[in-house]
């Protein structure tokens, strides 16, 4: 139940249109019960001779209209009055669905958006452990599930009470025994529908998480076809897709087949209830004890209260299905946000740079960093050189406050990093990586994503140092061309330059480049290289490279291997010395005396 309340407190200011809406079905019930009675008063004290047993309110009506005489030589009145019955119960059924239906869009609404404000702001090490199909689920098929249930079946809720209430206290003013025999099922019915929601609870999270794994590997193959087709790995890659559909599959015709068993079953039952009562009724009726109205009234009062006892069943599995769909949406919630201290320190850096003895770890044990210091002036260029798995990306995450380190020290212009506010610290720090992320739109936005407001001049100049103003301007549509999804339409290379030049137009004092201008030839590489130090003489920078040529002209350069700096000095210094430096800058130049 804290699951479903959990829910409904994302209606907000709709909760009183959906109680509204539950009303209206408790409205829409009485009307509906109003018609049996009706017909009962016309069979039994209009063409018949029985008294007309009806509250004192209702009796003078009947008499102030006319009577039983006029009543019976105008029989269109009992239609009319049914019809008059039906037409009002229609109008708040309608209310009923549409002010539901509007509280559960409203809840929908709020949740998504809390959804997605939340993965927003998640740490960075969350998303990554994350499979992105499983949280595009939890957030469009799970929360589907919800926002129908709101929708259709908890509202019913309020029919199934009315109903149940009304129904019985009616009939059992009518005739108290055969209320017992009409009552008979419905504990085995709720009991078995009790059973069966357990079940289906299991049954739907299996075919959801299936459902999960199937959205996984789908996305992963829409955002990697060109890697798909590269290798060749159609077949191999659908006979993956099928064997996931397959699971899927079974786990779902296993919630079908559960579905089948509980609806035959209750069908049975409420068949079989309904011919006892028809079946003693006509006993009671034959031997006077009954009228033929009371017998036509329960048999119809029996129709419509083994309706929402069937229903409960219904209801049932759907608010399995939703606290399903619910727990998986809270698993997001409840996920701690990252830590934007607003308190922090927001004041403008001037890119200084201290690390003494930093050491990190993913997992305990497994150190990715081991003890190392450094420290970059502001306007120097710092160059750091290591095979894979040395902790350089590591090392760019601690900077941006992607992680938080435990061991050690890493200052800015003298002042903990820790005690900057997070979000500050990431707009004075540009990270550009090795595989750039572009958004599926054009150009233009591209590079203005980084700061809000940017003039075009200023986006052209920050272009143009990073050398892709003249590539850009060759487009039919220049800075309007849409890059497609992933930057689909560039090569590895312009993708690369224009995430230079997103960063450069947030002016960051310092800037990161983590293996961000290897897909550029080394023409365009010094190019750029040789731009940032003419426009932006203060500007702090970390080129992480494996070619020495974009190294070679840093103001200190690290060696760093199994996350120890390993050498460290100027390009001069290090190729002096036997190490890694030299050993990589004695193979890339072979290689380009070769080629």
């Amino acid at each position: 139940m804290n699951t479903i309340l959990t829910a409904f407190n994302y209606m907000k200011k709709m909760k009183l249109k959906y109680l509204a809406a539950v009303l209206a079905v408790g409205v829409s019930t009485i009307f509906l019960l109003l018609v049996p009675q009706v017909i009962r008063i016309t069979i039994d004290s209009v063409i018949g001779s029985e008294p007309l047993n009806l509250p004192a309110l209702a009796e003078n009506f009947f008499q102030l209209t006319g009577g039983r005489d006029y009543w019976l030589t105008n029989l269109w009145l009992p239609a009319l009055l049914i019809i008059i019955l039906t037409l009002f119960r229609g109008l708040f059924l309608y209310f009923k669905g549409r002010w539901a239906a509007e509280a559960a869009e409203e809840m929908a609404r709020n949740l998504r958006d809390e959804l997605f404000s939340h993965l927003q702001y998640l740490s960075f090490s969350y998303h990554v452990n994350k499979d992105t199909g499983d949280l595009i689920q939890r957030c469009t098929s799970d929360l589907e599930t919800v926002r129908r249930f709101f929708a259709v079946q908890l509202v019913e809720v309020g029919r199934a009470i009315f109903m149940l209430g009304i129904i019985a206290g009616i009939m059992f003013y009518l005739d108290p025994f055969m209320t017992g025999i009409s009552l008979l099922v419905v504990p085995v019915i709720f009991f078995f529908s009790y059973i069966f929601f357990l079940q289906v609870r299991v049954a739907f999270r299996a075919a959801d998480e299936a459902e999960a794994e199937l959205s996984t590997v789908l996305q992963e193959n829409l955002t990697g076809v060109r890697v798909v087709k590269a290798f060749a790995r159609q077949p191999e890659e659908v006979r993956i897709f099928t064997a996931k559909n397959r699971r899927h599959r079974d786990l779902t015709f296993r919630l079908i087949r559960l579905l089948a068993y509980f609806w035959s079953f209750s069908d049975f039952i409420c068949f079989l209830q309904i011919g006892l009562v028809l079946l003693v009724g006509s006993q009671r009726a034959a031997a006077g004890q009954i009228t033929l109205g009371t017998l036509v009234v329960f048999v119809t009062y029996e129709g419509m209260l083994l309706w929402p006892v069937r229903q409960a069943g219904r209801i049932l599995t759907d608010l399995g299905k939703s606290q399903v769909a619910i727990e998986r949406m809270k698993h997001i919630l409840n996920e701690p946000r990252e830590d934007f201290r607003h308190q922090g320190l927001k004041k403008k850096i001037r890119g200084r740079i201290e690390i003494r003895n930093l050491s990190f770890s993913y997992q305990v044990g497994e150190p990715v960093l081991d003890n190392i210091s450094f420290s970059v002036k502001p306007g120097e260029t710092l160059g750091i050189l290591g095979s894979t798995g040395s902790g350089k990306s590591t090392l760019t995450y601690l900077l941006t406050r992607l992680y938080d380190y435990q061991q050690g020290s890493i200052k800015i212009d003298g002042r903990e990093l820790k005690e900057y506010d997070r979000g500050w610290i990431r707009q004075q720090i540009g990270l550009i990586l090795q595989e750039p992320y572009l958004f599926a739109r054009s150009i233009k936005e591209n590079i203005a994503l980084a700061a809000s407001e940017v003039e075009p001049s200023e986006l052209e100049r920050a272009a143009e140092i990073a050398a892709v103003h003249e590539v850009v301007s060759e487009f039919d549509r220049g800075y309007q061309t849409e890059v497609g999804e992933r930057g689909v339409s560039l090569s590895g290379g312009q993708k690369q330059r224009l995430a230079i030049a997103r960063t450069l137009v947030r002016n960051c004092p310092v800037m990161i480049f983590d293996d961000s201008l290897s897909a550029v030839d080394t023409r365009t590489d010094l190019k750029i290289r040789e731009a940032l130090k003419k426009n932006y003489a203060d500007l702090t920078k970390i080129i992480i490279s494996h070619r020495i040529s974009t190294l070679a002209s840093s103001d200190q350069i690290l060696v760093l291997e199994q996350g120890k700096i390993v050498q460290r000095g100027t390009h001069q210094e290090l190729v002096k010395e036997p190490g890694i430096y030299r050993r990589t800058w004695q193979l890339q130049n072979e290689e380009e005396i070769i080629s």
